[in-house]
């Protein structure tokens, strides 16, 4: 009796384990540094390899904002929607080709409203076409030290060959804040307005949580529901990167309560010994793959990046310290809006475009004209429907072609790209035909500036090393 009980017994631990192996792993990297210092107060898995969704669009805006400050093109440079651009899939503003924007108006739609198609436009026009595009980038994330990164598109949508890491992330946000603080007030805008609609930035720490002044969300199922946030109190800021949470409302409250453990002054998780992002080792292997979790068939609604469904808790998190809460939840509020919303438009500054002929005539409204630009607004630009940021379900973004080299060691962030490639861009004439601006318009121009030190820029970003250390080797 006793033996075949212990046959039982060893045969049901052994089912168990093998159930239990079976299960995805417990994937979400998490990654709370110092703005200033760089040093890591928690870290989980940082060194993963993740799908960065819509976060590339951080890297896209970096080398914009490069381009304008090394005097390639100025904020007011117009840039022309090409058939790739508007091919792009949602979010996207919906604009048809021939389409004029300036950088600055296309800079506020992708960090704003995710728009893919404005990712596409900024490429275009910053490197005359999207391989040398692309090829700026990944020189770029070379420079900075973002050796677990590389990228294939300027907008995050699906393919398996664009990876990050938590800690390349949060170099990244670090060389955005030392390189260019004169454009900080893009990265926290809360909402932008066109026409007549008001299209609301996707991450929710904004005006909600206490301090927070930026950066990035993004989603597609392979990964998740990622975000860069920083926030600022006092003297301090900080950085939070969460990957792979399992909704909009899961990420919010994970980067929520990041936040809190960071401001605690007498919190930490590594004592006196706290290491700087150099010292985290980017792991290497291929990224994890979310969407049996997040886009499977058994959840409620569709996933999208407009989700805000409740999960009932914030990702795992628990503190023993009494003075924090138990959900991040807790830490949110509506609070009064740090600036108004920010209009955007069509054409150039000094010849706005009438926001109708923007669209396609079978996408214009049939209603009275006084619902015109609302309309169609909403039906181009602000539908927060499934697969609102990701375009997931659709076919991946189309890799540029010729394929540049993959991960260059050691050019500058300003060195590639300046011409067009040998194939013709379909929107890189935008650039040799620039119209100059009076007066650039800048997005530090907004009202209500947010009390907090500025950050010390680097003496030149294209030619100086980023901020943060070299990568381990």
């Amino acid at each position: 009796m006793g033996d075949a009980c212990r046959g039982l017994c060893l045969g049901l631990a052994a089912a168990v384990l093998g159930l239990a192996l079976a299960q995805p792993a417990q994937a979400n990297p998490v990654l709370l540094v110092e703005a200033d210092t760089g040093r890591v107060l928690d870290q989980k898995e940082a060194g993963r390899p993740w799908h960065p969704a819509s976060v590339t669009k951080l890297m896209t805006v970096y080398v914009a904002l490069n381009a304008v400050k090394n005097g390639r093109l100025t904020l007011d440079t117009p840039l022309t929607v090409s058939a790739a651009a508007a091919s792009q899939q949602p979010s996207k503003m919906g604009f048809k080709p021939g389409t004029v924007v300036t950088l600055d108006n296309a800079m506020k739609m992708v960090l704003v409203k995710s728009a893919n198609d404005m990712a596409w436009v900024v490429g275009e026009g910053v490197a005359g076409s999207m391989p040398a595009f692309v090829a700026e980038m990944n020189t770029t994330a070379a420079h900075l030290g973002l050796s677990g990164t590389h990228f294939e598109n300027p907008n995050g949508l699906p393919d398996p060959d664009q990876i990050t890491t938590a800690r390349d992330l949060a170099i990244l946000a670090r060389a955005i804040i030392y390189h260019f603080p004169e454009h900080e007030a893009l990265f926290r805008i809360p909402a932008i307005k066109i026409g007549k609609a008001v299209l609301r930035n996707y991450n929710r720490l904004i005006d909600r949580y206490p301090g927070a002044d930026g950066m990035k969300t993004g989603f597609v199922c392979g990964s998740g529901y990622n975000l860069v946030a920083t926030a600022t109190r006092g003297n301090k800021r900080l950085i939070a990167v969460i990957l792979g949470a399992r909704s909009g409302t899961a990420r919010t409250e994970q980067a929520a309560l990041l936040f809190e453990k960071g401001f605690q002054s007498s919190w930490g998780v590594f004592g006196s010994a706290q290491p700087l992002l150099s010292n985290i080792s980017n792991t290497g292997g291929p990224a994890y793959d979310m969407k049996p979790e997040v886009c499977g068939g058994k959840r409620a609604v569709t996933a999208s990046e407009a989700d805000d469904e409740s999960e009932g808790s914030s990702g795992g998190f628990a503190f023993a310290a009494p003075v924090l809460p138990k959900s991040g939840a807790e830490l949110l509020q509506t609070l009064p809006p740090s600036m108004p919303p920010v209009v955007v438009y069509v054409g150039t500054r000094g010849a706005p475009q009438d926001l109708a002929s923007a669209y396609p005539e079978e996408e214009k409204p049939k209603k009275k004209p006084g619902a015109k630009d609302t309309k169609q607004a909403k039906t181009s630009a602000g539908s927060e429907s499934a697969s609102a940021e990701s375009g997931d379900g659709a076919k991946p973004a189309a890799k540029p072609k010729p394929k540049t080299a993959a991960k260059p060691a050691t050019a500058t962030a300003s060195t590639s790209g300046d011409k067009p490639a040998s194939d013709k861009p379909a929107s890189g004439t935008a650039q040799k035909k620039q119209v100059q601006p009076q007066a650039p318009v800048t997005a530090g121009s907004v009202p209500a500036p947010k009390p907090k030190p500025k950050p010390k820029p680097a003496e030149t970003p294209a030619e100086s090393t980023a901020p943060a250390p070299k990568p381990a080797t």
